[in-house]
């Protein structure tokens, strides 16, 4: 038997269903667009720095080693990761913030907020069959897209989503994991970028009481000057290993592998997965120090305020001629809401096509 023939016996998928949502994830054009999609700096700032892309797989693959060593689903962890940032907008945060501004200055109570986006994205804006809209994900996968970050932002949420998905409850341990290993990664890679760039220095950070005890692990391994490649290197391993490792020990007897857990634990009862209570303090403190030092640094606002007025200045032309919008979205008019597909057109867009749009309209930036 040829080994052509062999395969084409094969009817049914050989995929687990979470791999195959984790699949049509990445395979998904709004998973491509994440490359040039903000993390802190700008996508041209320098080949270096993290991307949403970048950010997503370091998340997956955290989420994966913490999943694999708690006896959960791997796969269904990596496709929630993999995914929980496709609704962001161009220009990280300040960006969904604007929009946000924006449709609730027109009357949406309702706004924008990047996971209901996310869940948005894989579940009605992407188009890969014929006959509905979205990525055909499962129910778990959906849920953890959507309730992965706690607390829940139930006042964003129609009430049909209330109903389907019910916020009152947990999602799956897998998705409660990915909002830590989200946290771990940002907060390593932020680091190693910050200092890279000079915007933050390893002197700043000494300050928490976190970052004192990972140096000293680093130099005892006696690899080279602070600013160094190889410093920063050392660093955010021995980081991403400590609060890995921490949060392994403190979850481990929360946890009875096998339990279902989505949609059965109540939303105010405690999460399992997390660290114990002194490391969640020093955690909180580094994080102040990051955003006081680092995500408030003059050149970073500086970026993010063009940011703002390039959406801004994108949803004002959009709703005033709406012919600018693509076919895709404009064949939309007759049967949604004109706000909600032009936040959902600039929410799909990276950074540079934004820019690029905004100064086509009015000239350079």
């Amino acid at each position: 038997m040829l080994a052509s023939d062999r395969f084409h016996k094969i009817d049914k998928d050989f995929r687990n269903p979470y791999a195959r949502d984790r699949d049509r994830i990445i395979h998904s054009g709004s998973f491509r667009k994440l490359e040039y999609k903000t993390q802190v700096f700008l996508n041209q700032e320098g080949d270096f720095f993290r991307t949403r892309l970048t950010h997503s797989i370091e998340v997956s693959q955290i989420a994966r080693s913490i999943t694999s060593n708690l006896g959960l689903n791997e796969s269904l962890a990596e496709a929630i990761a993999l995914a929980h940032d496709l609704g962001h907008t161009p220009f990280g945060h300040v960006g969904g913030d604007t929009l946000d501004e924006c449709l609730k200055a027109d009357g949406f109570k309702n706004g924008f907020e990047h996971n209901f986006q996310s869940f948005r994205v894989v579940s009605a804006l992407e188009k890969r069959y014929k006959g509905y809209h979205g990525l055909n994900l499962t129910f778990a996968t959906l849920e953890g897209i959507l309730k992965h970050s706690f607390p829940y932002r139930k006042s964003f949420l129609p009430e049909a989503i209330h109903e389907q998905f019910n916020l009152d409850t947990h999602p799956s341990i897998e998705a409660m994991v990915v909002d830590r290993a989200d946290e771990i990664a940002y907060m390593s890679h932020d680091i190693d970028d910050g200092v890279h760039s000079g915007l933050i220095s390893f002197e700043d950070l000494k300050e928490s009481e976190l970052i004192q005890e990972i140096l000293e692990k680093v130099a005892e391994e006696g690899v080279g000057q602070e600013n160094d490649e190889m410093f920063r290197y050392r660093f955010s391993s021995h980081l991403i290993n400590h609060l890995v490792y921490s949060l392994l020990e403190h979850s481990k007897q929360n946890i009875q592998t096998g339990e279902v857990l989505s949609a059965t634990l109540d939303s105010k009862s405690q999460i399992p997965i997390g660290f114990e209570p002194l490391l969640e303090t020093k955690i909180k403190k580094l994080k102040k120090i990051l955003f006081q030092k680092m995500y408030q640094h003059k050149k970073i606002v500086t970026k993010m305020y063009a940011g703002k007025q390039a959406i801004k200045g994108l949803y004002r032309a959009l709703m005033e001629e709406e012919k600018m919008l693509p076919e895709f979205y404009y064949q939309q008019l007759d049967y949604r809401k004109k706000h909600r597909i032009v936040a959902d057109y600039i929410a799909s867009m990276s950074d540079r096509y934004a820019l690029s749009f905004y100064n086509e309209i009015y000239g350079k930036l």
